[in-house]
């Protein structure tokens, strides 16, 4: 495994780690439909949430958030509605951004709600 891939399952761990402690239920880890993978896919109450997981050994070049481009959140809300309707779910949707930084401490994390919607 590269370093990059490792730090990528590192971030992933410490994204559900982050949202179990916020008693959010993760329903699927690395959901694919077509193109997209969505990271997790995680409920809260009457609430389905897309997590897209940025995670970067660095913020030299910008925020871990800011490298989601829009052909990915087109796709991302694809496969949570496939999800959605092939579970027949009535519930409210929201799309997230969890990114981790790697530090000298350790991890900085920042979960970002609401971070992207299309219709």
């Amino acid at each position: 495994m590269t370093p990059s891939y490792q730090l990528g399952q590192k971030g992933e761990a410490i994204a559900a780690a982050h949202l179990i402690k916020k008693k959010y239920c993760i329903l699927e880890k690395n959901f694919r439909y077509r193109k997209a993978e969505i990271d997790l896919i995680v409920r809260q109450n009457n609430l389905v949430i897309a997590v897209e997981i940025k995670t970067r050994s660095s913020s030299f070049f910008g925020a871990p958030a800011s490298f989601l481009k829009y052909k990915q959140q087109q796709r991302i809300v694809e496969a949570l509605d496939y999800y959605i309707r092939q579970n027949n779910l009535e519930v409210e949707v929201r799309f997230d951004i969890i990114s981790i930084v790697k530090t000298k401490e350790g991890f900085e994390v920042e979960h970002i709600e609401n971070a992207f919607y299309h219709f």
